[in-house]
């Protein structure tokens, strides 16, 4: 049943977009709650608004001032008031029906160079990293950085671990790495600063799929940790799972 959003913000960002904050503690109950609005944002067809882009604990909605311009007030003032009304209800967070999705990692040496580096500042082995890595079910808060790159919520707390403080000017598609409280999976090689701990041969972005990105906002993640003749094989073309 819906219920009342009854605690929010609404503030400008610039002259032609707004900041939506609907929570403060990244959970996986704000996250649905920013995805239903998202979609009920775009649904509305509200004349003027260019795009909507969520995130962990907020959406900004993006429009163009002339469309909203009036003579006894501001364009973000005539935006928030066209979009807050909105925001009346939202779905209990138990109507939020998550997909589970299974992601193959082969963790450390050549695949994630920074396992050994990672469990020596935290005081303990790889194997246990890579236990602790695979306990964990996360969830997808949002999409961003590269296309399809998810930021994974649910990292166990004696895996956080700032980011490094030279990023790489490459990191391989796959990479499976930890970047203070998030985990996630570069999708295509990029430049990066987080610490790479294993490589999937899962591919999380093809432009000639629909959806072009494996994961989406709202999906549960769980890794799977596999030895590296299944990740040549998986890479080649073999069934997973």
């Amino acid at each position: 049943m819906p219920v009342a959003v009854d605690q929010y913000s609404i503030q400008p960002l610039g002259d032609r977009a707004l900041v939506i904050e609907l929570g403060s503690a990244v959970s996986a109950a704000v996250s649905a709650r920013v995805r239903w609005f998202c979609e009920r944002v775009l649904a509305a067809g509200l004349p003027g608004v260019r795009d909507v882009v969520p995130a962990f604990c907020s959406l900004t909605v993006h429009y163009d001032p002339l469309q909203f311009a009036r003579a006894d007030g501001s364009a973000f003032d005539a935006a928030r008031g066209a979009v807050a009304p909105l925001l009346a209800e939202a779905p209990e967070p138990a109507e939020a029906l998550a997909r589970l999705i299974e992601i193959p990692v082969c963790y450390g040496g050549e695949y994630g160079e920074d396992l050994e580096p990672l469990a020596r500042e935290h005081g303990i082995t790889p194997a246990r990293v890579v236990e602790l890595h695979t306990a964990s079910t996360y969830f997808v808060g949002m999409l961003g950085f590269a296309p399809g790159f998810p930021y994974l919520a649910g990292l166990d707390a004696r895996l956080v671990t700032p980011r490094r403080s030279t990023p790489r000017p490459r990191v391989p598609r796959g990479s499976v790495a930890i970047g203070g409280e998030h985990t996630g999976v570069y999708p295509v090689d990029s430049p990066g600063g987080w610490h790479l701990i294993g490589r999937t041969p899962i591919t999380l972005f093809d432009v000639n799929r629909d959806p072009p990105s494996l994961l989406q906002a709202g999906d549960e993640v769980r890794f799977v940790a596999i030895p590296s003749e299944d990740f040549v094989r998986i890479e080649a073309g073999g069934r997973w799972p």
